[in-house]
């Protein structure tokens, strides 16, 4: 019943304007067990809606709670390997560079206790693919600095990272270069930090 619902709002949201994106998201925030469904949803990659779905994913956990996808993690890092619309994975990296925000804020949060080491490889599995194949320069940008964050504990990803960039991203778009530039010289000052 509660997918049925959502997909109804869904489709009833229009263009991708924050307006009506914080429309479908009020109706989502206002009726909590509207969440998982929206989560589902956003992973059912062969129907239409399910950009719209990410989109209101993506608004509610960067402008609304973040937490509210603790209970989801596990179907949300096993499934972002397989968004193949740029529309949808462009709102999922920008939530997993919250997520590894999150986990590597300074407060103690609620994400550092349930972000799991299983969670974390399925971000970076995927990250990496996102970074080796055809995206746009906003999933390029976001999954560079949730590898960076990441890299900060798994020192391979490091490692990985930066051959990436050097090899690859530095040859693409200006913003992409840029970006690129400025995570290599987070990786070097990292690197001296901890010489």
């Amino acid at each position: 019943m509660s997918i049925l619902k959502i997909t109804q709002e869904l489709q009833n949201l229009g263009n991708a304007g924050k307006e009506n994106r914080q429309r479908i998201a009020n109706i989502v925030l206002d009726n909590h067990e509207l969440f998982p469904p929206l989560v589902q949803v956003t992973f059912q990659v062969n129907q239409p809606v399910s950009v719209k779905a990410a989109w209101i994913l993506e608004w509610i956990c960067t402008h609304h709670h973040l937490n509210w996808i603790i209970p989801q993690l596990t179907f949300f890092t096993q499934n972002i390997q397989y968004l193949t619309l740029d529309s949808a994975i462009r709102p999922c990296a920008k939530i997993c560079e919250h997520l590894a925000n999150a986990y590597y804020a300074k407060n103690d949060n609620e994400m550092k206790q349930h972000l799991s080491e299983k969670h974390i490889q399925a971000i970076l599995e995927t990250g990496f693919d996102w970074l080796i194949t055809p995206q746009k320069i906003a999933v390029r940008a976001y999954t560079m600095n949730t590898l960076y964050l990441f890299g900060l504990e798994y020192e391979w990803v490091h490692h990985e990272l930066k051959h990436l960039i050097e090899t690859k991203i530095i040859q693409e778009s200006k913003g992409t270069k840029a970006r690129g530039k400025q995570i290599l010289n987070l990786i070097e000052k990292h690197q001296k930090s901890r010489s």
